[in-house]
């Protein structure tokens, strides 16, 4: 048995043992669907995000006939007194009269007193482009539209974080010549944009879609998605200016998003389709939620997902702790729903 199937096998018989004892159910507070199939027009979403404000959760996604089709549109729910507003439209593609282009990978961030929406525009993601929205009302409204400057394209899937100095670091990626990640800041609130060279190259490493991890000293990982049946890692010490090559972690890929964040408490917690593409054949039928002391070394913690038919798709986390402590998680369901879980991670 290779290494990678070992790991595999061995993760998911862990979460089993924590599932049947009891253990991952108590870490569980809810777990809910945004909107239900006849409440909205379109009949497929993806790509979550999530993002607290001082007036509660919101959450984001695209939404259409199906991923690529030009009428995939930015959604919006807010949660108000424990329930989810009605999705509404806020941002699409139309160009003019005669042409029009999907949206993709929405990402959500409170900068203060304003929530900021970051997205893609274009016909497929090796030419979109990235385009950003903010609202003063946290969600209610939201301003027009501001292309990026070229060669921008905001956080590409998942949140930025804020570091020390007013600095907002977004873990971003292309796919125009390969898969290859980089990342991009600004200190103004978007005003102005600096970015770092690609941190591999595409032909040799195929990799995108980084989350950021806060480490104790300032350190900063990232995790990235990967067509090498592995999450890759790379550290930066200088608030992501510079970074250490991209290197495999022992958690399986299948070539599918995950997101992480840092705890207050100094853990790390990951959300992933605990699943390689040589051996699972690229299956996003189980998602996994797993906790971490050192960003390296993972241990499994609970199961949000697994169909054992391999016939459904649970798959584009996107994870955030808010100030509560909860831990509160949204992911595609069968690219019909859009799932809301919320977790105490003391629990784990």
């Amino acid at each position: 048995m290779k290494k990678t199937t070992k790991t595999t096998a061995l993760i998911c018989l862990a979460v089993a043992f924590l599932v049947s004892s009891g253990h991952a159910q108590n870490t569980l507070l809810k777990s809910e669907f945004i909107y239900h199939r006849g409440e909205v027009s379109f009949p497929s979403c993806h790509a979550s995000t999530l993002a607290e404000t001082p007036e509660g959760l919101v959450a984001a996604w695209f939404g259409g006939t199906h991923e690529r089709h030009k009428d995939v549109c930015i959604w919006v729910s807010c949660l108000v007194n424990e329930k989810w507003t009605k999705p509404t439209e806020v941002a699409n593609g139309v160009q003019n009269d005669s042409l029009r282009y999907p949206t993709w990978n929405p990402v959500l961030f409170t900068s203060g007193k304003k929530l900021l929406l970051f997205y893609k525009v274009g016909p497929s993601p090796s030419t979109w482009w990235g385009e950003m929205k903010t609202s003063a009302d946290f969600g209610k409204s939201w301003s027009d539209a501001v292309r990026l400057p070229e060669g921008i394209l905001g956080p590409v899937k998942n949140k930025p974080v804020l570091l020390p100095g007013g600095k907002l670091l977004c873990p971003s990626s292309t796919e125009d010549h390969g898969w290859r990640v980089h990342m991009e800041w600004t200190t103004n609130g978007g005003k102005t944009w600096q970015r770092t060279g690609a941190l591999n190259g595409g032909d040799t490493l195929a990799a995108i879609q980084p989350t950021l991890l806060l480490h104790v000293g300032g350190r900063l990982q990232i995790l990235c998605r990967t067509k090498k049946d592995r999450i890759y890692t790379a550290w930066s010490a200088d608030q992501g200016e510079s970074w250490t090559p991209l290197a495999p972690l022992d958690l399986p890929n299948n070539n599918s998003g995950v997101d992480a964040v840092s705890l207050k408490d100094g853990r790390h917690l990951l959300v992933y389709n605990p699943a390689d593409q040589t051996h699972d054949k690229g299956a996003r039928n189980r998602l996994n939620l797993a906790v971490s002391e050192d960003g390296i070394h993972w241990k499994a913690s609970a199961i949000l997902e697994n169909d054992e038919n391999r016939k459904s798709e649970y798959s584009y986390p996107a994870i955030i702790q808010t100030s509560d402590g909860l831990v509160h998680i949204t992911y595609t369901w069968k690219r019909e729903l859009i799932r809301y879980v919320v977790i105490d991670p003391g629990k784990l």
